[in-house]
């Protein structure tokens, strides 16, 4: 479990058909460790020395994920899997990514803020609501509007700081996941 609050942002040194390595200053890390990258949970298969994470990625993630399109030198958000009784930041995510979806427009506000605004994919139409959370890239966000095929967010300049939302812009692909809340609430009513 995370809580959407990026730690650090590494950068790939590799990516493989099948595999993921990538340069970060993350100390204590060992092999079976979780890390969400960009909002994906991978496990730690060899953490070495040299501050290098290496990670397999299996079929599933490759087609689920913006993982398998990533390069060499990209920079990715980072995040520890949570222990229990760590402070709640943003809000609870698995890092089981539901959907890709592109970002549709990034518009630049007052005083270094900006809107995010991304299309819905299908798979989470009414999952997503005004108010509620939603997992970008991993990083925990307010949806601030709801149309019928996007949302939106509203970034704080800490956010594009210190996560890869920063350097977003219309076009690219994202990860996306729904609030766990809303998964179930909605499986509920599916099978009332």
């Amino acid at each position: 479990m995370f809580s959407g609050i990026i730690e650090k942002e590494g950068l790939v040194k590799k990516a493989g058909k099948s595999s993921l390595w990538i340069s970060a200053s993350l100390s204590k890390v060992k092999a079976g460790d979780s890390i969400a990258v960009n909002g994906v949970c991978l496990t730690v298969i060899a953490p070495t020395k040299k501050n290098f994470l290496a990670f397999d990625l299996s079929p599933e993630t490759l087609r689920l994920t913006t993982l398998g399109r990533l390069k060499t030198g990209q920079a990715v958000n980072l995040e520890r899997a949570l222990k229990l009784g760590d402070v709640i930041g943003g809000h609870l995510v698995s890092g089981h990514v539901d959907s890709m979806a592109r970002v549709l427009e990034k518009k630049a506000l007052p005083e270094g803020f900006c809107n995010l605004r991304i299309e819905i994919p299908k798979n989470l139409i009414g999952l997503i609501a005004h108010k509620g959370s939603i997992a970008v890239d991993g990083v925990s966000l307010t949806v601030s509007a709801v149309g019928k095929r996007y949302f939106e967010a509203a970034l704080i300049p800490f956010t594009l700081k210190h996560t890869t939302l920063g350097t977003l812009k219309a076009g690219d692909c994202v990860n996306l996941e729904a609030d766990l809340l809303a998964r179930y609430v909605a499986a509920y009513l599916k099978n009332r």
